[in-house]
């Protein structure tokens, strides 16, 4: 969505927690990360919060990371990016606004657009993941998803859910969908019907607007819109255990007119990289996390 579609109000999505039945397997399996090659098994997530309550609180508050600059990638300033993926050496990438919308693969080193498909004028796209040779890929407010296959991106199928789309993961028992509320509903990957859901909270404060995700070591990392901030998720009991601050990243010389919020990210579990950009961003940087009472290393480019 746009920072002025945002501003001019969102009706909030109703918060209905529910649970399909026979979803197999049972309630006290959960979620593991990394889960692109293993054949899913859905359950209910083990803690989801029906209705939507804090969990339990604890002396232990969300740690703080800062960063460090890695590596620098171009990255197409025209696109208003909604979901990124690594796979396989390639960023995967979606993008939004009505006449805009697309899938796409790029080349990390100079940013070229390999392969590309585009959305019907009326579908405002928003995230994306891949699982099983199959590119997912959510809607805003078409309450509609698009199942590509991953080699040729010819549309193998849709699906629905209510209400809205922002960002979606997964791990290797869930598609997991963010709708710009507290909420992260948990999708069974064989029918894409929701099996649960589950409340993020920082302490007994509901942090809502998660947008673009990725799992990482067994956290869901979640962009919160219009902020230069990434909250790190326990995705069993929605409590923050982490803030990302990322204020800074881009440089001032380095925004142009368009430039708009920070959005995207990105992970490659083989050598533990991690990549963010954003909407309309010229670069794409790889960076690493630091503890925010440790000092920074100089910035590499």
């Amino acid at each position: 969505m746009t920072t002025q579609q945002f501003l001019s109000g969102v009706a909030a999505t109703l918060i209905v927690g529910f649970f399909l039945a026979g979803c197999g397997g049972g309630g006290d399996a959960p979620p593991h990360a990394n889960g692109n090659d293993s054949t899913p098994t859905p359950t209910t997530p083990s803690t989801p919060n029906n209705p939507p309550t804090p969990p339990p609180a604890t002396a232990a508050g969300p740690e703080e990371f800062t960063f460090e600059v890695v590596n620098k990638f171009p990255h197409d300033p025209k696109a208003y990016t909604q979901g990124l993926v690594w796979l396989d050496g390639f960023f995967y990438e979606t993008t939004g606004l009505n006449g805009e919308s697309t899938l796409r693969k790029v080349e990390p080193t100079t940013g070229n657009v390999l392969q590309k498909v585009a959305l019907d004028r009326e579908i405002f796209g928003e995230g994306m993941t891949i699982r099983d040779g199959k590119i997912y890929q959510v809607s805003w407010r078409n309450q509609t998803g698009f199942i590509y296959d991953l080699n040729t991106f010819s549309q193998i199928g849709t699906f629905q859910y209510p209400g809205e789309g922002w960002g979606l993961t997964q791990n290797d028992q869930y598609l997991i969908l963010s709708d710009g509320t507290n909420i992260l509903r948990y999708l069974d990957p064989t029918n894409l019907h929701e099996v649960g859901r589950v409340s993020v909270f920082d302490g007994a404060t509901p942090v809502d607007q998660l947008n673009e995700l990725e799992f990482v070591n067994g956290k869901i990392l979640a962009n919160i819109y219009q902020t230069d901030r990434i909250a790190q998720i326990d995705p069993y009991s929605g409590k923050v255990t982490g803030w990302i601050n990322l204020s800074g990243l881009l440089k001032p010389e380095e925004r142009g007119p368009d430039t708009e919020v920070l959005n995207g990210i990105a992970y490659d579990a083989k050598t533990d990289r991690l990549f963010v950009t954003g909407k309309r961003w010229p670069l794409l940087f790889q960076i690493t996390l630091k503890k925010a009472s440790q000092p920074l290393a100089a910035n590499h480019s």
